[in-house]
């Protein structure tokens, strides 16, 4: 699941982005308005967590301009101010919810996650190859009759490559998916959690449904 953290304080930002990311979630942070409105017109994400105060434009204005750009995708407001008329404009301007400053981390993934399950089924679809079955909203794996026990980073892993299936997908593009659009790290780490997905959903079953593209990149194949 992919998460948009638009928030200008930095030591907030980083904290909730590690928490993020601890359950399972690849989080983009934003610092400014402009750049939260460029990253969530211009990529895919299953939910925005959206600051009010943003230097540059407020997270009113980034929300209004998402929503007359047909982007649908749920949005969680946050703000250090407290009051119904605060309230009733974010949802009135197409907000689906709201939390105020400070929170509990424990708060914000329950309405991150409760989010997540109002999404229609054209929305968050199950997935599969074959056999291979991953339902995103149950967060669960299973070929055939066998459940499959996955790591956050597996499971993001193979949900970016089911939704491509059948097409070749470069590291660069699973690094910036899967791990995070700056990320810094060897582009190895890609091919070392294509290895350990591979022993999961592929040698127990004697099959091969990750293929690999040298030099392009990988291909999950779309009959499994």
């Amino acid at each position: 699941m992919r998460v948009l953290l638009v928030e200008d304080e930095e030591l907030l930002a980083e904290t909730v982005r590690r928490g993020l990311e601890l359950e399972g979630f690849v989080v983009q942070v934003a610092a400014t308005g402009p750049d939260g409105l460029w990253l969530a017109t211009e990529e895919r994400f299953d939910v925005i967590v959206l600051d009010i105060m943003l230097p540059g434009l407020s997270g009113y204005e980034v929300l209004r301009r998402i929503r007359t750009r047909d982007v649908q995708t749920p949005v969680l407001m946050l703000t250090a101010k407290n009051g119904d008329h605060e309230e009733a404009d974010a949802l009135d301007l197409g907000a689906d919810d709201y939390l105020t400053k400070p929170f509990s981390f424990v708060v914000l993934i329950a309405r991150v996650r409760a989010l997540l399950r109002r999404q229609t089924p054209q929305q968050r679809p199950i997935l599969s190859a074959g056999d291979l079955v991953l339902d995103p909203a149950r967060r669960s794996v299973r070929h055939g009759a066998v459940a499959l026990t996955l790591t956050p980073r597996e499971f993001a892993l193979l949900e970016f490559l089911l939704r491509r299936k059948g097409v070749v997908v470069s590291k660069q593009e699973i690094l910036r998916n899967v791990w995070d659009a700056h990320y810094e790290g060897p582009e190895n780490v890609v091919e070392v959690y294509v290895g350990y997905l591979r022993k999961k959903i592929d040698v127990p079953f004697g099959r091969s449904v990750i293929e690999t593209h040298r030099g392009v990149g990988y291909r999950l194949a779309e009959n499994g």
